[in-house]
């Protein structure tokens, strides 16, 4: 069974460690973080230790790595992290759920997060260090660029483009044959249909309290 090291000690490596473990080839043998983030000796049950010296302890050559990480500062962080990893010698392993439909003729990048319920369609390129919560759809002939982080009950349409450093919160849409610019936020629920400027923030209009009570209508 190959062996890796997770960094990150967070809710999203606790998640990466559980399906690793249920639903991979991969053993999880330990967690690493940058040494000041250090609190606790160990996290699940394994050793944490300090980023900055893991390759003493686990070489390259003979472990590979996952970053676990969030979306944070629009997934420049899990970027990072990525790319100091890579640095160091590291293979960053992916993790594609076996009940995620995945139909595209191309394999993904490295350090993906694909969850369950997710349908990929043919023609479907994913880049690195993509992230893709449960339940969305990904059209056919759809690009997803490097570092991006999809929420859950996504729709992105076919012959659309996803540049990197983007975030789609649940319940999203994007039309057909539409780019979503570097940088791009589009919020909960929000619906896309004409390309996006970089780093462009999109929400849907708000839902409105009613001065009503649920038991004042009928149902």
């Amino acid at each position: 069974m190959k062996k890796i090291v997770i960094f990150g000690t967070g809710d999203i490596a606790q998640i990466a460690k559980y399906y690793f473990e249920i639903d991979s080839p991969y053993q999880v043998v330990a967690f690493t973080v940058d040494k000041d983030y250090i609190q606790e000796v160990q996290f699940e049950g394994l050793p944490i230790y300090p980023f900055e010296e893991i390759e003493r302890h686990f070489p390259p050559n003979e472990y590979e790595m996952f970053i676990a990480l969030s979306y944070a500062n629009m997934n420049k962080l899990r970027a990072l992290k990525f790319q100091q990893a890579k640095e160091k010698g590291y293979r960053l392993v992916s993790y594609v759920s076996s009940k995620c439909t995945y139909l595209s003729q191309f394999n993904c990048g490295e350090n993906c997060f694909i969850f369950e319920d997710n349908t990929i369609q043919p023609f479907v390129k994913i880049g690195d260090n993509v992230t893709i919560w449960s339940g969305n759809h990904i059209g056919h002939h759809s690009r997803i660029a490097a570092h991006n982080f999809i929420s859950s009950h996504v729709v992105i349409s076919g012959h659309c483009v996803l540049e990197s450093y983007c975030f789609l919160g649940v319940n999203s849409t994007i039309g057909h044959n539409v780019t979503i610019a570097e940088g791009t936020l589009v919020g909960a629920a929000a619906v896309i249909t004409k390309d996006t400027e970089p780093y462009s923030v999109w929400v849907p209009p708000r839902s409105v309290l009613l001065d009503k009570k649920s038991t004042d209508l009928k149902l």
